[in-house]
């Protein structure tokens, strides 16, 4: 089956999807009977809300029975899934709150505000290694790792101007980066994604000299505006919080200039 991929860094980002997709069904790690994890039953709205705002991600299995086979995968998926707050919810009161009307999982994410739903209408077609791909690839937090599962994430976010930052992540000084870089992603919540790509993982290569940087160069971070593809790179010799505000504030106030000229452009041609 031959597939096309769009332009530019579309390229990178979904190749490695294409190929995952194609390898077929990976194995997915098991727990141990000492080491069961079981999600937080959520039995009314208010439980439901305040859980929802509890971490930076979170996903709910709304069902209306514990004994469905998708209930039961679901339950299976939590045991294999690490670093997610999982909730479970029959309750048809919060269902309804919800608009909840078929067994669903919903990924509630606050680095956007967005929640992602997956509807499961055919118990069949459904198990616990797709639902796990299902959170993988849209848990995008305030500081999301490139992988071959995040990058559909980050392209079906509303949020389309993504900053990178290449680093290496067995340097010593790479907790102290990540630590600013991620407290900048709070200061731009809602108008840029933060995204860590690590410059040692297997094919990251491709992503470097999309935007023509080389490891000489690292640490760097690199601004990409989805809808016309347009770039920024600033190689830093350190990171700092000052350095990625000025460089995110710059990009953001060129776009909107940019945006606004074409428009004014747009309505004097309507106007002739």
């Amino acid at each position: 089956m031959e597939i096309c991929i769009s332009r530019g860094f579309l390229v990178f980002l979904f190749s490695w999807v294409f190929l995952l997709g194609c390898a077929g069904k990976e194995p997915m790690p098991q727990g141990t009977a000492e080491d069961v994890k079981e999600p937080v039953l959520l039995a009314d709205v208010a439980a439901t809300d305040a859980f929802i705002r509890a971490a930076e991600v979170v996903v709910i299995g709304f069902f209306q029975d514990s004994e469905l086979p998708e209930a039961s995968e679901f339950l299976t998926m939590v045991q294999n899934v690490q670093d997610v707050l999982f909730g479970f919810c029959t309750s048809s009161h919060v269902l309804s709150h919800y608009n909840v009307t078929v067994s669903m999982v919903s990924l509630f994410r606050v680095v956007d505000n967005k929640r992602q739903d997956l509807e499961i209408r055919d118990s069949k077609e459904i198990d616990a290694t797709k639902l796990g791909r299902f959170v993988r690839m849209n848990e995008l937090r305030w500081v999301t790792e490139y992988n071959p599962l995040t990058a559909v994430g980050l392209f079906n976010s509303m949020v389309q101007t993504h900053l990178l930052l290449f680093s290496d992540k067995s340097s010593p000084n790479h907790t102290e980066r990540m630590d600013k870089y991620q407290e900048a992603a709070r200061l731009f919540q809602g108008k840029i994604l933060f995204i860590l790509v690590d410059s040692q993982a297997k094919g990251n290569d491709r992503v470097m000299s999309y935007f023509h940087l080389k490891k000489s160069q690292l640490p760097a971070v690199a601004l990409y505006h989805v809808p016309d593809e347009e770039q920024d790179v600033l190689p830093l010799g350190e990171v700092s919080l000052e350095a990625m505000k000025d460089f995110c504030n710059s990009f953001l106030q060129r776009k909107q200039v940019k945006d606004n000229l074409e428009l004014e452009d747009k309505l004097i041609k309507q106007e002739l």
